[in-house]
């Protein structure tokens, strides 16, 4: 059986340099991530901790590649769950700058892999990845995150 892999691509009114700014800011991240923040100081070989409501580990991980505003690559290894470290990449591209479609905004893709075939976490992120990127695209578009709750 192949490993499963995670792909969301979003189209956002923002440009790089907001994007990036979000999605690296502890304080931005509490918003769209529904109460949890992920610090790092995001620079290659960093620690990456991600924190519930309340207070509580949820996942870590460590920076591999860090090119502002385009590009951040990371590993991702849930606490409590017996698994390697699957990673993430962050590509951020100016809309405009390709073949399809152009105009003002950025196209963030966001790749999740490396899971083992029979994952337990990878069911969840193919829940959680939607959610969190739409709350991430109404923030940077309106000023306000999605309102939702994760039943634990």
């Amino acid at each position: 059986m192949d490993k499963p892999n995670f792909i969301y691509i979003s189209y956002i009114d923002s440009t790089p340099a907001e994007l990036w700014e979000t999605l690296t800011s502890s304080t931005a991240t509490e918003k769209f991530w529904f109460g949890r923040w992920n610090t790092s100081d995001w620079k290659k070989g960093a620690k990456i901790e991600s924190r519930a409501p309340t207070g509580e580990l949820e996942w870590q991980g460590e920076v591999l590649l860090s090119e502002a505003p385009r590009l951040l690559h990371h590993t991702f290894a849930v606490a409590g769950i017996d698994e390697p470290p699957s990673q993430i990449s962050y590509e951020i591209e100016p809309l405009g700058q390709s073949t399809q479609p152009q105009g003002n905004g950025v196209r963030l893709t966001v790749r999740h892999y490396d899971f083992l075939p029979d994952s337990k976490v990878y069911p969840e992120i193919c829940q959680g990845w939607p959610a969190i990127l739409s709350s991430l695209k109404s923030l940077l578009e309106t000023g306000f995150s999605l309102e939702l709750t994760w039943k634990m």
